[in-house]
């Protein structure tokens, strides 16, 4: 298979990215230039993607990890606590193909300390940095595009003084400080500042679907983080391994050149097919 991007290992994809972290400030030394390029060896038009092939099924990527204790409006099937995403480490058309697995806590026993992974990937940018959760609840509006004709006249006469401030329309001041929270979510709203309105529905029943889960390239909004910053607990040790990281982008995951991912569900029947999104 021909492509621009070359297939790497998800060990080599990390050791890449504690050199470039560690050599932030300086030059490279003799040992990291030649590590990196070993990992990366100058291109040869076409890039073949060094795959070999696979005896039996291959992992997919761990994702999140969200258990209905933690995440009070999580809606889960009857009979399961627990919600599992994973996703594919090859590109499929846009954004990466996911796959959901609800279960019930209980009856995990078995846990593997190490998940399995696939011996290749094609974009660095779908392996998740491990990050722990301080889950926190909050209050999100629509985007100005799904209220009625009667609030959006109202929206564009409103006269607040912030948006003068911050040199933003009353509109895009409601979308980018008041309505949607950004970075990864559970629930809430989509933001469609970058694609049309397009509800999505149940294939298999017609339901109008809600948005699950937001998987978002940066953790910060437009008004970079000013009115969105999380709360969380100031004894809270922060993820391991992440110091040297971007805290606007920690999960060092990339959705497109820089969207967000958002994965639909029914709400009449949560295991019905969910719907993958990119805004």
């Amino acid at each position: 298979m021909d492509g621009i991007n070359p297939a790497l290992s998800p060990a080599d994809v990390r050791l890449e990215r504690r050199i470039h972290a560690a050599s932030r400030g300086r030059e490279l030394t003799p040992q990291e230039r030649e590590t990196l390029q070993r990992i990366r060896p100058p291109r040869k038009y076409p890039v073949r993607l060094a795959v070999q092939p696979c005896d039996g099924p291959m992992a997919m990527l761990p994702v999140a990890q969200l258990y209905a204790r933690d995440v009070p409006d999580l809606r889960t099937p009857e009979g399961t606590d627990l919600l599992q995403v994973l996703w594919c480490p090859f590109d499929h058309p846009i954004m990466p193909r996911t796959a959901l697995f609800w279960r019930s806590a209980a009856t995990i026993t078995d846990i593997l300390s190490t998940p399995p992974e696939p011996p290749a990937m094609q974009f660095d940018s779908y392996l998740p940095e491990p990050c722990l959760l301080h889950p926190e609840q909050i209050t999100e509006y629509p985007d100005h595009l799904e209220l009625s004709t009667e609030l959006q006249e109202q929206l564009r006469q409103w006269n607040v003084p912030q948006a003068d401030e911050e040199d933003m329309y009353p509109q895009t001041y409601y979308d980018c400080v008041l309505s949607n929270a950004p970075g990864w979510k559970v629930g809430g709203w989509p933001a469609w500042d970058s694609t049309d309105l397009t509800p999505q529905h149940c294939t298999e029943c017609g339901t109008r679907m809600e948005v699950l889960l937001t998987i978002a390239t940066f953790e910060e909004g437009d008004d970079e983080g000013r009115s969105w910053s999380p709360y969380e607990n100031p004894v809270a040790e922060p993820s391991p391994g992440l110091a040297h990281f971007d805290t606007n982008q920690p999960t060092a995951v990339q959705i497109g050149r820089g969207y967000r991912q958002h994965l639909y569900i029914c709400p009449a029947a949560p295991e019905h097919p969910h719907i993958e999104l990119m805004t």
